[in-house]
C-alpha cells in the first residue's frame, strides 16, 4: 500500500462491521443533526449538511430518517444537543491518535476515551499534541475493477484532484477540502461508484509496530470504535493487513 490514508481504508473495509453494531445510522443522524444546528436546513446552501446527506443516501438511509434528523438540527422537533470534542493521545509504541466525538455528555465522553486510552496502552495528550502530524484531505477509494489508471488519471487532472494513489484492490484519489466535491462529482459523472468517499485526516508519516504493540494498537482502537460518542477516529499507524484481517 502506498501509505497515504491506510486507516481511511481501514475503515472502509471494517465498514460492514461497523454497520452489524448498527453504529453507521447512528453516527449519520448524528453527523446531520449537527452539521444543520450550525449551518441551516438546505444542503444547497451547507455543504457539511450536503455530504452527510449523501453519505446517510448512500448507506440506504430512509428518507424520513434523514427529514427529522435535519429538523432536530434546525431545532424544528425536540432532540438532544451534542457537543463537538477532539482528543489527541498516543497509543502503543507512540502512535499518534485523533477521536472525534458528538456527545451529549461531555463528561462521560471525556471519561470513557481516557480510559480507553488508559486501559489500552496509551494515554490522552493535552490539545494540539499530535494534531500537527495530520492534514485534512479528502480521500475517495475505488474498486480497481470500477475503472483503469489511465481514465482515473484524466479525472484527476481535470477536476483538481492532488494525487492518486495503488492501494492494492482499490484506487485512492486524494483532494483537497475544498475540491472534494467536485472531484467526488466527477468520479460518479464518468459512471464510477466509489466504494468509500469522506473528507478525513490523513498522517504525514507513518508509525510501525511489532509483536505485542502491534495487537494492542488494534485492541485500543476497536475499544474506541465502539465508544457510542465516537464520531471519527484517525491514527499513523501503519497497520500490518494479516493483523487487521485476523
Amino acid at each position: 500500500m502506498s501509505g497515504h490514508s491506510k486507516w481511511a481504508t481501514i475503515k472502509h473495509k471494517k465498514g460492514a462491521a461497523d454497520a452489524k453494531r448498527g453504529k453507521v445510522f447512528t453516527r449519520l443522524i448524528k453527523e446531520i443533526t449537527v452539521a444543520a444546528r450550525g449551518g441551516g436546513g438546505d444542503p444547497d446552501g451547507n455543504p457539511r449538511l450536503r455530504t452527510a446527506i449523501l453519505a446517510a443516501k448512500a448507506e440506504n438511509m430512509p428518507a424520513d430518517n434523514i427529514k427529522r434528523a435535519v429538523q432536530r438540527g434546525t431545532g424544528e422537533i425536540e432532540g438532544l444537543q451534542y457537543e463537538e470534542i477532539t482528543f489527541e493521545g498516543y497509543g502503543p509504541g507512540g502512535v499518534a491518535v485523533i477521536v472525534d466525538v458528538l456527545t451529549d455528555n461531555r463528561n462521560r465522553a471525556v471519561s470513557e476515551v481516557r480510559h480507553a486510552f488508559s486501559k489500552n496502552g496509551g494515554n490522552l495528550g493535552e490539545t494540539g499534541s499530535v494534531g500537527y502530524m495530520f492534514n485534512k484531505k479528502g480521500v475517495i477509494l475505488i474498486a480497481k475493477k470500477a475503472a483503469d489508471e489511465e481514465k482515473l488519471t484524466e479525472i484527476v487532472l481535470e477536476s483538481g484532484a492532488d494525487d492518486l494513489n495503488d492501494e492494492g484492490d482499490s484506487w485512492e484519489i486524494l483532494t483537497s477540502p475544498k475540491e472534494f466535491e467536485a472531484v467526488r462529482d466527477a468520479v460518479t459523472a464518468a459512471g464510477i461508484k466509489p466504494e468509500h468517499a469522506e473528507v478525513t485526516m490523513v498522517p504525514s508519516t507513518y508509525q510501525k509496530l511489532e509483536g505485542t504493540q502491534n495487537s494492542a494498537m488494534l485492541r485500543l482502537l476497536d475499544v474506541l470504535e465502539e465508544l457510542d460518542d465516537t464520531q471519527n477516529l484517525y491514527s499513523n499507524y501503519d497497520f500490518d493487513s494479516a493483523e487487521v484481517a485476523a
